[in-house]
């Protein structure tokens, strides 16, 4: 559940769907400590009990500041504010207004997912009091102790998306813009990477500069929502950029019905397999395209969603 990094990091498993699916990380420097990612409503628990492992109280978070408002990443905001009552909430300028009032945000998911189930993943998701909430524009700087996090603007996941550069750590807390390398699908002890297009504001090109960005930083770790910490080598960004391209291609024009989409699922699930094989995964076939069969249904639905935007 826990996981010590250096440079005052803490990988947090938030127990989203399965172990090893989703994390968020504490970070702790000179007596004040930020929470980067919040996970759930379900998660708070586990943060809290994170800080006490750290030897430090709620009262010494500074800082909360999920990468985008997607309720694997942000759900759990209102509930920590309440729990950490020093803390502000630092989030993207287009995101705040919806951590204040969640309602569209929920409204968002149950279309995905459905109420019931919504319910089930995320839990009771608070609202945050908005004198409590920051936003942070491109380039701003925030003091933790005896480094500093810059935020960039890095949309293409979502418009609502930033990342956050650890000045003491040299490496970036990604959010989802650096894709998903589950630990599971590490081949030959190197991570597997693959995008995530989830909808509704999928953006290839501005997903692929955001990227490019990112490793303009020469960053020497990627700190991973899905999941954990990762060596950002240039290989693994032009890979990452490579499926983003591909992934286009193989969206061609498609109509949005759930024919199509799920034609395009198939599609991305071929395309993930042979990648993987490539790469020295071994699993068996029907193992491997369950276990990547969500992250390709979400993935296709917003190719599709971007598709039926284009002119």
């Amino acid at each position: 559940m826990y996981e010590a990094l250096e440079h005052g990091i803490t990988c947090i498993d938030t127990g989203y769907q399965r172990p090893g699916m989703a994390a968020c990380y504490l970070v702790v420097d000179s007596g004040e400590a930020a929470i980067i990612e919040t996970g759930t409503a379900h998660s708070v628990e586990r943060v809290l009990g994170a800080l006490q492992r750290a030897g430090m109280a709620p009262e010494q978070v500074r800082y909360i500041m999920p990468t985008h408002v997607h309720l694997d990443h942000a759900g759990g905001a209102g509930a920590l504010l309440e729990r950490c009552p020093d803390a502000t909430l630092v989030v993207h300028p287009r995101g705040a207004r919806h951590l204040i009032d969640p309602t569209r945000l929920i409204e968002g998911a149950n279309q995905v997912y459905g109420a019931d189930r919504v319910a089930e993943l995320y839990g009771h998701v608070r609202p945050a009091p908005a004198e409590r909430v920051r936003t942070a524009e491109d380039g701003s700087r925030w003091p933790l102790g005896g480094r500093e996090f810059e935020i960039r603007d890095t949309p293409g996941h979502a418009r609502h998306h930033f990342c956050v550069w650890d000045t003491a750590a040299g490496g970036w807390f990604p959010g989802d813009t650096f894709g998903i390398a589950y630990r599971e699908l590490h081949c030959l002890g190197n991570p597997f990477l693959f995008p995530t297009t989830t909808p509704v504001q999928f953006d290839p090109d501005a997903l692929c500069s955001s990227v490019e960005l990112l490793m303009s930083y020469e960053p020497a770790a990627c700190y991973l929502t899905h999941f954990g910490a990762i060596r950002a080598t240039r290989e693994l960004a032009d890979a990452l950029v490579e499926q983003i391209r591909d992934y286009v291609r193989l969206s061609g024009h498609r109509d949005g019905s759930g024919e199509e989409t799920q034609l395009l699922c198939q599609a991305l699930a071929d395309y993930t397999v042979n990648r993987l094989r490539q790469a020295g995964c071994d699993w068996e076939d029907a193992r491997l395209r369950r276990f990547i069969a969500p992250d390709m249904e979400l993935n296709a639905q917003g190719l599709v969603t971007w598709a039926r935007s284009r002119p």
